[in-house]
């Protein structure tokens, strides 16, 4: 397995269960890969290289205070894209 930094899957996750929420925001995977980017830079990675390290990591990433942790810097990154798209703003690229 190679090294991996799990945090992303959490990320990943996080962001597409929460751009419901804001709509009338862009969703393309521009923005989206964007906001990826903003979350994990505000987040302590998480590396693995083995499928135990995996499955320990996930279980700690699921404790509440992380989830909680996760959910804050990825609602910080929606809002920061949101406001600064990289494209023409008020055009969802995916459309």
């Amino acid at each position: 397995m190679p090294v991996k930094n799990c945090m992303e899957a959490f990320v990943y996750e996080a962001i597409e269960n929460m751009l419901d929420s804001y709509p009338g925001i862009c969703t393309c995977e521009q923005c989206q890969k964007d906001i990826a980017a903003y979350a994990l830079n505000h987040l302590p990675p998480k590396y693995i290289r083995t499928n135990i390290g995996d499955i320990y990591t996930r279980l700690d990433l699921y404790d509440k205070s992380q989830y909680t942790q996760i959910m804050r810097a990825v609602a910080q990154a929606i809002e920061v894209v949101s406001k600064n798209p990289h494209h023409q703003p008020g055009i969802n690229i995916n459309k």
